[in-house]
């Protein structure tokens, strides 16, 4: 019989359970992007969603990285992406649900809902890079000097799809709507304030996720009404992928991006 890797426990203090937030949204909703490689609707789009999900790795492996050196046993990016359990994940929810069907009778999204869901996860990156370039953590602060150049395109590009199937035939606009009728629940997540965000704010680490609602909205609001989209009303619904507690979603993309590791532990190429 094969063995398998233990899975590692973590000592989630405020400062890494709020960098792992960040790497953990950007980690997800990567491997969530990468599911259309090889079946994007033209080429030139298959490309630059693979690119995309590799801006988020990248993103994700820095993050992870000084998500270990602040929790101080000695781990690194890997161990943190591959030997977690699922609850110890700490994204948000929106960025674990599907985005495409794997078949015609498989459940999940389709191109509207991943080029709504990028252009709502950009824009609400581009505000947190923005703010935590003045962070008190200097490592924290370099990363998000480099990022935010890369949140920038991908907001800029998925809102470009966002006015282009909004504005255009009466099926991409039907489709673009109910994508956004599956999305928007799930954005509140991002702007609840928590024991985590008041002590980045208080340290200086960077801002809370209440800080960062209206400007996202503006922006928000922008795009959808050049792609005549009405925001939707506020719901009651609360996710809570940051805490720890996620959806139905998340222990399939969890077993696949770890299924290797486990099943080889300590595996090289």
């Amino acid at each position: 019989m094969t063995a398998t890797a233990e899975s590692i426990r973590l000592n989630l203090t405020p400062p890494v359970r709020y960098v792992l937030r960040l790497a953990d949204t950007a980690l997800i909703h990567a491997q969530r992007l990468g599911e259309w490689c090889g079946h994007g609707p033209v080429i030139e789009e298959d490309i630059a969603l693979t690119n995309m999900a590799l801006d988020l790795i990248g993103q994700a492996r820095a993050l992870l990285t000084h998500a270990a050196r602040l929790e101080g046993q000695g781990l690194d990016e890997d161990q943190l992406a591959f030997l977690r359990d699922e609850g110890q994940f700490l994204n948000l929810t929106l960025a674990e649900q599907p985005m495409r069907r794997s078949s015609a009778h498989a459940p999940g999204g389709d191109f509207a809902d991943t080029v709504l869901r990028n252009f709502l996860l950009a824009t609400w990156f581009k505000q947190v890079w923005q703010r935590l370039a003045g962070s008190s953590d200097a490592e924290l602060a370099a990363i998000a000097g480099k990022a935010v150049k890369e949140a920038r395109y991908h907001q800029q590009h998925a809102g470009d799809w966002v006015v282009r199937l909004g504005d255009g035939t009466e099926e991409s606009s039907r489709r673009l709507a109910a994508a956004l009728e599956r999305a928007w629940p799930y954005t509140n997540e991002m702007f609840v304030r928590d024991a985590v965000d008041a002590a980045a704010e208080a340290s200086g680490l960077g801002p809370g996720r209440d800080a960062l609602a209206a400007e996202w909205q503006r922006e928000v609001a922008a795009v959808f009404n050049e792609a005549g989209l009405t925001v939707p009303p506020a719901t009651p619904f609360q996710s809570t992928g940051t805490l720890g507690r996620h959806s139905e979603h998340m222990g399939f993309i969890v077993a696949e991006m770890q299924s290797l590791q486990r099943a080889h532990p300590g595996g090289r190429w």
